[in-house]
């Protein structure tokens, strides 16, 4: 594991309340034996995971492990980059999942508030923390003076009961959508091999290209993002990571790639990506056989939750997943900084939008 020297620092149970001890970045095998305990853990918070991100995304990976006065512990995957004084540390960063602190047992407003005082301690320009949406009750209440929430929206079903009465909460219309991609002949193949990354990246190329038109963006500008944020080699990276938590699923037509999607799989499932060609695969409704498939194979695998991802304020997008029976959860992501870094991108991010008359595809 690629990590930061150890911020080891003791803390008293009078200092930040139920914490009574930070040993700084945690083992892998500590981190490893929680995740595997978590019941709530989603894939992104796996130290595999942790590996991907450090080896693809140029991060540093320090892992935050903490003890609690009744002797509950707790891990926060943490990941920085910069220099010096400058780092700035995510879990995760952005474009890599959601994170958020693993557990023994089921963390408390009160500890969660403990770990974010300490969170103020550590030697880094700002700190901003995803978690997952699931948890946003405690980390609301959780929430300390000088953390900023930033509004997100994320979709998720609940797969209680298994496929078959998870199916039977589909509206009707995605039963119908089903049927009529594989009465079109839609094949769905699943699996993690570079023939499976090579033609879903291919898919995720052309859809860069689609949203660029959307939002009024020059294509090469928007390509230039997209295969910045996500090139091939971030997959395959994830793929060699996560092994068989790794699932692609490519739908053809004829043979033919016509829409993907990846999907982590653990106790709880997430949809973290699609790509179209929206020109083939939009008559076939391939996308809702897509979804169908994975939906089913993570209730086979036993997960308890399938993460349907970031909605925003895309309508067409909420009712897509609704369609599935996936409930919108309104959640933050939570950002502590010293420095008003985020205010700086903001405006620089608006003025480029500005010169280029980006419109919001939402």
């Amino acid at each position: 594991m690629i990590s930061e020297t150890a911020l080891t620092q003791p803390i008293g149970p009078n200092a930040f309340g139920h914490l009574i001890h930070s040993s700084g970045p945690a083992s892998d095998a500590m981190w490893l034996n929680l995740y595997q305990h978590d019941r709530a853990a989603v894939p992104s918070q796996s130290p595999r995971w942790g590996q991907a991100v450090a080896a693809a995304g140029n991060y540093r990976c320090n892992p935050q492990d903490f003890h609690f006065a009744d002797g509950s512990h707790a891990v926060l995957p943490l990941f920085t980059r910069g220099v010096a004084s400058l780092r700035y540390a995510w879990s995760p960063p952005p474009a890599w999942g959601f994170g958020g602190l693993l557990s023994d047992e089921e963390i408390s407003p009160d500890k969660l508030r403990s770990v974010l005082a300490h969170l103020e301690t550590l030697p880094y320009v700002g700190v901003k923390v995803r978690p997952n949406p699931l948890k946003e009750h405690v980390w609301a209440e959780a929430m300390r003076p000088g953390w900023a929430s930033i509004p997100r929206l994320a979709h998720v079903i609940d797969l209680t009961g298994g496929f078959e009465a998870v199916k039977a909460r589909f509206r009707s219309n995605a039963g119908t959508n089903i049927r009529r991609a594989q009465k079109y002949g839609v094949e769905v193949e699943a699996g993690n091999s570079d023939r499976l990354i090579d033609e879903f990246h291919g898919l995720l190329e052309l859809s860069f290209v689609r949203w660029a038109r959307k939002q009024h963006e020059p294509a090469a500008l928007a390509r230039f993002r997209g295969l910045r944020r996500d090139p091939r080699s971030k997959f395959a990276t994830m793929a060699a990571n996560l092994g068989e938590g790794f699932r692609l699923y490519v739908a053809r037509l004829g043979g033919r790639p016509v829409a993907a999607i990846l999907v982590l799989m653990h106790h709880q499932a997430h949809y973290t990506r699609g790509a179209i060609d929206e020109g083939l695969a939009g008559e076939s409704r391939a996308t809702y056989l897509l979804q169908a498939t994975a939906i089913e194979e993570a209730c086979r695998l036993g997960s308890t939750h399938y993460h349907m991802g970031e909605t925003g304020n895309s309508a067409s997008l909420a009712q897509f997943k609704s369609r599935f029976g996936a409930i919108a959860i309104p959640y933050a992501e939570y950002r502590y900084e010293r420095v008003p870094l985020a205010s700086i991108d903001s405006f620089a991010r608006s003025t480029v939008k500005r010169v280029v008359g980006f419109r919001d595809a939402s």
